[in-house]
This record gives C-alpha cells, sequence and structure tokens, in this order.
C-alpha cells in the first residue's frame, strides 16, 4: 500500500509535523529524507532495509560515496542532499555555542565536537578556541594521525590560540576504534599543551576524546 493510502496520523511527513520529530522512528525520518521509494516498496520500507544493511542510523550517515550509492534508490544526487543536511547540522552547532558559553553548556559542546570528529578512520587532534566568556571564536582540526604517531606540536597549538586571540581552549580528538579512554599518550600531551599556554596565559578547560557514546571529558575525571 502507498504511503498517501495511509492514515494521516500514521504517514511519516504529517505524523511529524502533528507531534514533531522525536516521535518518529529512525526509518521514518529516513524515509521523508528519502521521500520516495523503489518498485514494489515505500519510501519506509526502503529506509528500513537501509537501516538493517548498515546496521544502524548513524552507519549509513557516516558513509561514504561507494558504499551509500551500491543501495536501491541512493545515488549521486541523494549523497549530495545528505552531505549538505549533515553539513547543516554542523553549521548549526556551531552557530549555537557562539553564543552559548562551553562550560555551561557542556551537552552542546560535546554533540558539536562528535558531529565534526566522529567517523574519521583516523585520529584527528583538534581544538575549540574560546573568548574571556567561553564563547566559541573558532575551531580547527590541528593534527592527523595518531597523536604518539603524527605527533601533536605545542608550539603550533599556541600558534593558532594566539592568533586567535584566545583566552581559553578546549581540545579535542577522536578514537577510531570507539573505545573513549584517555591513553598514556593522551594524557601527556594535554599536560604538556597546559603547560605551554599557561606561559602565555591561555587556559586549558577540558580535552575531549571522542568514541562510541558519550566523549570522555578529562576535566570531569580530574585530569585537567
Amino acid at each position: 500500500m502507498p504511503i498517501t493510502d495511509w492514515p494521516d496520523d500514521e504517514r511519516p511527513r504529517e505524523k511529524l509535523l502533528l507531534r514533531g520529530p522525536g516521535v518518529l522512528s529512525d526509518a521514518e525520518l529516513l524515509a521523508i529524507f528519502l521521500r520516495t521509494g523503489v518498485k514494489g516498496k515505500t519510501a519506509v520500507d526502503l529506509a528500513r532495509d537501509l537501516l538493517v544493511r548498515f546496521g544502524s542510523l548513524r552507519a549509513l550517515l557516516e558513509s561514504d560515496f561507494e558504499s551509500f550509492s551500491r543501495s536501491p534508490g541512493l545515488g549521486s544526487a541523494k549523497y549530495a542532499q545528505l552531505q549538505a543536511v549533515l553539513e547543516m547540522a554542523r553549521r548549526h552547532l556551531k552557530e549555537s555555542l557562539k553564543r552559548e558559553s562551553a562550560l555551561t553548556s557542556p551537552d552542546l559542546t560535546r554533540r558539536y565536537l562528535s558531529s565534526q570528529l566522529r567517523g574519521y578512520p583516523h585520529e584527528v587532534f583538534a581544538c575549540l578556541f574560546l573568548d574571556n566568556q567561553h564563547r566559541v571564536i573558532g575551531f580547527e582540526e590541528l593534527f592527523r594521525g595518531t597523536i604518539d604517531g603524527a605527533g601533536v606540536y605545542p608550539r603550533e597549538v599556541v600558534k593558532q590560540a594566539l592568533a586567535f586571540n584566545a583566552a581559553a581552549v578546549i581540545f579535542a580528538h577522536n578514537h577510531p576504534s570507539g573505545v573513549a579512554e584517555p591513553s598514556d599518550a593522551d594524557k601527556f600531551i594535554t599536560v604538556k599543551l597546559k603547560q605551554a599556554l599557561s606561559l602565555v596565559d591561555i587556559r586549558v578547560l577540558d580535552h575531549f576524546i571522542v568514541g562510541e557514546g558519550d566523549p570522555y571529558s578529562f576535566a570531569e575525571h580530574g585530569l585537567i
């Protein structure tokens, strides 16, 4: 049965407008994005098939173009549309952070950092640069590779912090393994960076590790 023949309160789009997006399942949200199904399948059926194939909505959203476009009903146009939606979400989070204090909006900070760093197949070390009210004035991905392999250079971090005229910083890096626990190298480089930045009166507020689930906070575990 086509979706147009469903009762109004069961159609994903109408359901969203009546009750809000939070009540929709992953398949229903994805069906709204897909808009149409394929022969013999509604958009909801197709969405369910895709979620089974990829394993989760997150895995689908983070898939590369080759994997994404192998699925029926998906191609370059849908992939471009999806990337645009994801980028708008990242920019929305960034604009929201600019209006709030990173310290009084920890959940927003976590969501933003996760949206930026989760999904990379390699480690990325990044920094949020903050003003004296702890609002975000910039975000930079500074180093790529494993922290103890490619290296994180305190001089470069200090240089970037001064370029932004930052009063404080929050570090973040991802663990592609998904395990959001600090290694000895993570702890060591955090201490070195904090010492280097203290020489120019820039505070280190936190260091987040992005993996599966909630990012790990050094500050919450007494490591800052």
